[in-house]
């Protein structure tokens, strides 16, 4: 929506179902609707897909299709991520380790790898940005597999920008903190931040989030986020190349 308020037409993908080992409920069908008619709201164009990210086929397909209609592609937001239940990297069973880098690194790669074409074909360079996570430029107990995808998205958007600088495209990464989403506002985190408690709730988890940050805040907003990609997305930042960009509250000041 961030992107359609300053012009852009959408290429729009979801997988609008759970995946096996995410303990919150995923976005639906009816949520991809609500997003189409947000962005024709803002009397933008809007070509949607469900798909999932670790399908290389289907995304191809998606964005081939997309750029079909929409005639050009100039932008990339690779957003692919998920989050699941806490343990030791000692611990933690395979499928719950591999479900996480499919989506979390492989999806966010394979969402460039189908788009870069794209805008090379274009001739007028581009912008792409890839969404890791304060866990991809710090370590946290109990997140190994997080933090391990989140790192690797830093090392693809190094790469990417260095492979493709000369043809005028730049690539960047955002950082988040804990984003006031139901990827974050569920039970499984509340349990996680508050083992201590039997039903913790949100009034419980924000004390403590908030000590993760050097600003007086226990989250950050979802249009916080995107406004950092607007940035980069932007000519604002056109000689901007390669970086991270945490929006973090100062957690990694911590």
């Amino acid at each position: 929506m961030r992107l359609a308020q300053e012009g852009a037409d959408i290429i729009a993908v979801d997988i609008c179902r759970r995946l096996d080992n995410v303990p919150y409920p995923p976005a639906t069908p009816e949520d991809l609707a609500e997003t189409v008619a947000l962005v024709e709201k803002e009397d933008r164009r809007i070509v949607s897909a469900q798909v999932d990210v670790r399908d290389l086929d289907a995304m191809r397909a998606a964005v081939d299709g997309g750029v079909q209609q929409l005639g050009r592609l100039d932008i990339v937001v690779a957003n692919a991520g998920i989050g699941t239940g806490g343990s030791t990297l000692t611990d933690m069973e395979q499928p719950i380790w591999q479900e996480m880098i499919d989506v979390n690194l492989t999806g966010v790669w394979l969402s460039t790898k189908v788009a870069i074409p794209h805008i090379l074909a274009g001739g007028r360079g581009g912008s792409i940005v890839l969404t890791s996570s304060v866990g991809g430029m710090k370590a946290y107990p109990h997140t190994g597999h997080y933090v391990a995808a989140k790192h690797g998205v830093v090392g693809v958007m190094r790469c990417l920008a260095v492979e493709l600088a000369h043809h005028n495209i730049r690539v960047n990464s955002v950082h988040p903190t804990q984003v006031n989403t139901p990827m974050v506002m569920n039970d499984a985190t509340f349990r996680m931040f508050r083992p201590d408690l039997e039903n913790p709730g949100i009034d419980d988890f924000a004390p403590l989030s908030q000590m993760a940050h050097m600003l007086p805040v226990p989250w950050v907003e979802p249009e916080d986020i995107s406004n950092a990609v607007l940035f980069l997305a932007s000519d604002e930042s056109r000689y901007i190349t390669g970086i991270t960009l945490p929006v973090d509250a100062g957690s990694l000041l911590k």
